[in-house]
């Protein structure tokens, strides 16, 4: 799987280094653990995915292309749309801690009894509404978004620090970009869009499983 993304261009070692820690095979149900470590992305259930190694290692690489040195690089992290926790798992190499959101109730539990397997201890995931953000008085260095608004909320820019970014998909089905959004001060932001991608629709509300 790492020599693969190494030919699709992931150049960041840490993030090769990251993704080769984390066993991706335990965030799947067990028929599928043969199929793991391809480059695709795969059924979690509740009509969700658990994104291509590629895809996880290029939004973090986007995340922390700002810094240079090894270990937690960031202080906070909000991951939106946290499925089973295998984004969470990559990034708990990077930030000091992650704060993860997920709107699908069973994936929530799931995701903590991953991560528990690993453990990882400074991810904390919360069962709520991504669009709310957090819901508590934090900013973020840093804030990825595993599934696609047709816009990326303005709310989202509010909640990081100077300097931090969002790297989010943005679009209707079947023609989304990859956008990264650095916040340069209070009033000014750089946006830069990049390759096309696949994510599931970014919907509002909380869900007990019934999708």
């Amino acid at each position: 799987m790492i020599q693969q993304l190494l030919e699709m261009d992931i150049k960041d070692f840490r993030v090769l280094d990251a993704l080769s820690q984390v066993p991706r095979h335990i965030f799947l149900d067990e028929a599928l653990w043969s199929r793991a470590y391809e480059n695709r992305a795969l059924t979690i259930g509740y009509k969700q995915t658990i994104s291509q190694p590629y895809i996880v290692a290029r939004m973090t690489e986007h995340l922390v292309s700002h810094t240079s040195k090894r270990g937690k690089v960031l202080k906070n992290v909000l991951e939106i749309g946290s499925g089973c926790g295998y984004q969470s798992a990559v990034l708990s190499y990077f930030a000091k801690d992650v704060f993860a959101v997920e709107r699908i109730k069973p994936l929530v539990t799931k995701s903590r009894e991953n991560l528990s397997k690993l453990k990882i201890r400074n991810v904390i995931f919360k069962h709520a509404d991504g669009f709310n953000g957090w819901e508590e008085d934090l900013k973020f260095d840093g804030i990825i978004c595993a599934a696609a608004p047709r816009a990326y909320p303005e709310e989202l820019l509010e909640l990081l620090e100077i300097g931090g970014k969002l790297v989010i998909p943005v679009g209707n089905e079947g023609q989304q970009k990859l956008f990264v959004v650095t916040k340069k001060s209070n009033t000014e932001n750089e946006e830069i869009i990049h390759e096309e991608v696949a994510f599931v629709p970014m919907l509002p509300g909380i869900s007990n499983g019934e999708v």
